[in-house]
């Protein structure tokens, strides 16, 4: 498979109201076709969220966006801009972050959490400087994290209950 420059094609998602953001890295090949957020129907971000804030997990487009919003969440990417194979992290290159104040200036973010470790060390690298404001790193909801169990997954994202 052959490493592409791509430039992320889905807004970010956020309403006035959203109070958490959540960090992705760069959004999958799925994720890319369906213009939305965590489509790999093997990644566990709907299921983990969901069950966090008990509710069924949202299946659809709509449904997603409307749990979103019932909870008061942002989502969006750590990273603008890369080189990338296919949809592993592990080949990104030449980043260029997202400029996250879209997001901030319109919305009361009171926490922003990344998606795993390469989220977080985008952010910390490009966006921390920049912003001045600190994220939490949560284990990535990714398949590729097969350490992480479900429960022990949905246990580390409480923390995402407490803004």
């Amino acid at each position: 498979m052959q490493r592409t420059e791509i430039v992320h094609p889905i807004p970010p998602f956020y309403r006035p109201d959203s109070h958490i953001l959540i960090l992705g890295s760069f959004p999958s090949v799925k994720s890319r076709e369906q213009m939305f957020f965590y489509g790999h129907p093997q990644n566990r971000f709907w299921r983990v969220v969901a069950a966090v804030f008990g509710e069924e997990t949202p299946v659809t487009i709509p449904e997603k966006r409307a749990f979103l919003e019932r909870n008061k969440i942002a989502l969006w990417d750590s990273i603008g801009r890369c080189t990338i194979e296919g949809s592993a992290d592990s080949t990104i290159r030449d980043v260029v972050p997202n400029d996250l104040s879209v997001i901030l200036n319109a919305a009361g973010i009171a926490a922003i959490f990344c998606n795993g470790k390469q989220s977080f060390e985008c952010y910390r690298r490009y966006i921390l400087p920049v912003l001045l404001r600190e994220a939490a790193v949560l284990p990535s909801t990714s398949p590729a994290n097969a350490a992480w169990s479900f429960d022990r997954l949905v246990d580390a994202w409480r923390a995402i209950r407490s803004v």
